[in-house]
């Protein structure tokens, strides 16, 4: 019954996301998340394997959509023979983050996202964006002469430094002045 473990895992994200943003990410466990579910001990473990694989399989689930026109748009645009500049590639990843930042949900998965991404946890994402390869392509198609391994490094701070700038919630400097900065450290021979 595939529809029905479709709906047990959707039900246990829409849980686990509710408690997330009322508890915080340390105080829900995977009991609390199946108990408020009004599911078997275990689901969260049978359904997603762990906690953190349930938040990385709700973050994708939740983020994927926020990003795909935009990704679907760069990779049509690329094969027409278009060549990203780096702040067209600050743009794609700072954008919608700023948006996401301006509700208590969208602070939440940012939060979240970071925490993976300080953490250097490695879930098994599904989607293509969720890795590093094809940001490293378009970093390496706006800077040719940049080594794969020095834009993939490039890319960690950046994403890392992008994340806690929107998880933090009493930041003091303007998003400005982050697109000025990644872009400055994306750019640099």
């Amino acid at each position: 019954m595939p529809g029905t473990d479709a709906t047990t895992r959707e039900r246990l994200l829409t849980v686990a996301e509710r408690l997330l943003l009322e508890s915080g990410y340390d105080a829900v466990s995977a009991r609390a998340i199946n108990s408020a579910a009004g599911m078997n001990p275990a689901a969260v473990h049978y359904h997603f394997g762990s906690k953190d694989a349930l938040i990385a399989a709700l973050l994708e689930a939740r983020l994927a959509p926020v990003w795909q026109r935009r990704l679907d748009e760069v990779t049509e645009r690329r094969r027409d023979g278009w060549v990203p500049t780096v702040p067209e590639l600050v743009d794609l990843v700072v954008t919608p983050l700023a948006e996401l930042a301006a509700d208590p949900v969208g602070q939440l998965r940012l939060r979240l996202l970071a925490r993976f991404v300080r953490d250097r946890r490695e879930p098994a994402w599904t989607s293509r964006w969720f890795g590093l390869a094809p940001w490293v392509e378009l970093l390496r198609d706006a800077r040719p002469e940049l080594p794969k391994r020095a834009a993939a490094q490039r890319w960690l701070l950046a994403f890392g430094l992008v994340l806690e700038f929107f998880a933090d919630t009493e930041r003091g400097v303007p998003v400005t002045t982050l697109r000025a900065f990644v872009t400055a450290g994306l750019a640099e021979s």
